[in-house]
Parts: structure tokens; sequence; C-alpha cells
């Protein structure tokens, strides 16, 4: 996706280059002195026909709307948002619905979010369908609770105004696109109806008039164009929960292999190696971003060619529990020639962000949550 600055093109000597560095450095909590860019010798590329973050360069913390990633699987909703409503319903005790300017009289909140695409990682032309905003709008819960859930409700399905016809045991359906969380996931105090996105009201392309907001989760989960919430006393089992959106795993034992379906949901602990730089003093600062379902990052660690896993520092003076974090390292008197960087993560639960040859990675079958580790190469 073309951006509203080219950053590639930027980074040819320029001194807008230079600016757009020096930033950038800034940013990731390195010292203020300006440095020249290293160039990645495997660039990440932008596709030409959407929008997408480049990972050559670090971004901003919060994503600007021109580099934020927008996917869809119906096609985008068209909507009147004076004729719109959201309907709540099934087993509540207060069925009711809500116009948009309904819910923006409601108490307003906002969290600071990483966005993630289920698919993002799962080949080098998918690379930057991932982004940080500020969502503002409607807490969930508080709405939920008011309608009343009753007790035999143990899920909650949300419905999008997108729809197409999909063949299900030999028929055709008119679906809507759905997903669902658990009565608990749904009412936690995090998950938004958001009709904000950076300040700003959402544009058509990422879910206006509302979408769901799930912090922690895949992108798969945040439903755009959102149109009904029903409560149900079973599993929802629609086409984006149980037939696809599936990862496949194969687990090795003793008596053979176990292979195993989940839904997508959680965000796996991920990072990236985004940026060098070289500072006159003949350092180069590597930089990158991790993230995770907002457990709190334990530590970020960079391997440079075959050495040790060298420890990073991660910047907490921008912070927010379900965003990312950005993370530095200085490279002191690094030798010339071409160089392999990898970063990993590690979360509180000590859960490590696997390698490729991991069985994690290794023994999965489907290219949604590729949070593997990411060699990037340079030439100093």
């Amino acid at each position: 996706m073309p951006l509203a600055v080219n950053r590639r093109d930027m980074i040819k000597g320029s001194a807008a280059a230079m600016a757009l560095a020096w930033a950038n450095f800034s940013l990731a909590g390195g010292s203020a002195a300006p440095g020249i860019p290293v160039p990645f010798l495997d660039p990440l590329p932008v596709p030409a026909d959407r929008p997408m973050l480049s990972l050559d360069q670090l971004p901003a913390w919060t994503t600007p709307l021109p580099d934020f990633f927008a996917v869809n699987h119906y096609g985008a909703a068209t909507i009147d948002a004076a004729q719109w409503r959201l309907e709540v319903t099934g087993l509540v005790k207060r069925p009711k619905s809500f116009s948009l300017e309904d819910l923006k009289s409601r108490h307003h909140a906002e969290i600071t979010a990483t966005l993630e695409c289920s698919g993002n990682g799962s080949a080098k032309t998918f690379m930057g369908a991932v982004g940080n905003a500020r969502w503002g709008g409607a807490p969930l819960g508080r709405l939920l609770k008011e309608c009343g859930l009753k007790s035999q409700g143990i899920e909650v399905v949300f419905f999008g105004a997108d729809e197409k016809t999909e063949k299900i045991k030999g028929h055709d359906y008119l679906q809507n696109f759905g997903r669902s969380l658990s009565v608990t996931d749904a009412l936690r105090d995090k998950i938004l109806l958001a009709y904000e996105m950076n300040g700003k009201p959402l544009e058509p392309k990422h879910g206006f008039p509302l979408r769901l907001i799930v912090p922690g989760w895949y992108g798969i989960a945040w439903v755009k164009w959102l149109k009904r919430i029903e409560i149900r006393d079973r599993r929802f089992m629609g086409r984006f929960m149980a037939r696809d959106y599936v990862t496949i795993r194969g687990e090795e034992r003793p008596d053979g292999m176990v292979w195993r379906e989940t839904s997508v949901t959680r965000l796996n602990v991920k990072s990236i190696v985004a940026a060098a730089m070289r500072r006159p003093n003949g350092t180069v600062t590597i930089s990158g971003m991790a993230w995770s379902d907002g457990t709190p990052l334990r530590s970020v660690e960079l391997k440079i060619d075959e050495g040790p896993w060298l420890p990073a520092r991660i910047d907490h003076s921008q912070h927010s529990q379900y965003a990312w974090s950005f993370w530095n390292y200085e490279w002191q008197n690094p030798s010339a020639g071409e160089h392999t960087l990898v970063s990993r993560a590690t979360d509180a639960k000590g859960t490590i962000q696997p390698s490729a040859d991991d069985p994690l990675i290794k023994l999965k079958k489907t290219y949604y949550e590729a949070n593997e580790q990411y060699p990037r190469k340079i030439r100093i």
C-alpha cells in the first residue's frame, strides 16, 4: 500500500531522510545525536495497492491513518450513519437499539492498542499489516450490563453489516461477517465499541460508524461496521470462528503426531528489527518494536550473526498495556561486512518468541499467527 510519504525514497541520502531517521531514532529512546540510516539488504516491500506500514524504518508510536492497513472479507460496507442502529438482542432482559448519537452520549473511554492482522508476517510481501492507534468509544461491558445478561448466556456474537453468500453443506446462505467472545471476555473493561481512531471519526475502510476493539487479540476479532450483538447459550461456529481463521499445529508425542485446530484469538508475543542507524562515533543503533496480548514484556533480545542473545533496552517513555513497545540496542564497534540481525521478545509469563525451527512454527500448517523470529540483513 502506498504511504503518505514514501519512506524508502526519502532514505536515499536526502536531508529529509536524515530528519526522519533522527526523529525515529529519538522515538526509540536512543541518543538525540543524528545518525545515518543503514539500509537493509532484504528490504520489505510495501504493496502498491493498499496502505500498509513500512517496517524498514521505525514508525511513529501512533500509526498515521494513511499508513494503517485495512482488511475485509466481504467487501467494505457502505452505511448511512443517520439510519444506522446497533441492535443488542438474544439472551438479554432488556433488548435495546442504539443510534450513533446514543453511543456518543454514553461514557467515553480511550485506549491505545496495537492491531495486527492474524496473517501478518506470513509472507515477505505481507509484513506491514500491523499498526498502533488510539481508539475512542463506549465501553462494551457497561452496555451489556445495562441490557441485563441472562444467566444461561455464555457467548456474545458480533455481526458486521458486510455480507456475502456462503455455500455451507451444499446450500447457499447469505451471511454477515461474525465473530464471538465468551461472556467473560466480552465484559473485560478494556473492550470498546469504537467510533474514533486517533481522535477522528472512523474512516469507512476502518469500520465506520462503529467497530469492536478487542485489545490483545488479532484483528479478525475486531469486527467492523458493527450492527448487531447477540447473546447466546451455545458456541458460535460461523466461518470465521470454526472453519476459517483456524490454526493447525502438530505436536510430536511418543505415540505419534497429534494435530490440533484452534481458533485465532489472542496475540502471540512478537518483535521485529525495524531500523539500523549509524552514529558519528561509529556506534550502530538497532531499533524495533515488540508487542503481546497485553502481558508485560520481560525482555527483548538481539542476536548479531551467530553471537549470543544480547539484552536490548525497552523504551518506556510511551507505554500502554496493549500497545507495542519500542526497543533499541547500541552496537559498539561493529565490524565491516554483512551482518544478520534477529530479535526475540519474552513476556512476563516466560513465553519466548519462537524461532522458525521451533515446533510451534515448524509444525504449524496454516499461515495465521506468524510470530516467528524474523532475521534482517545489513552491510556495515
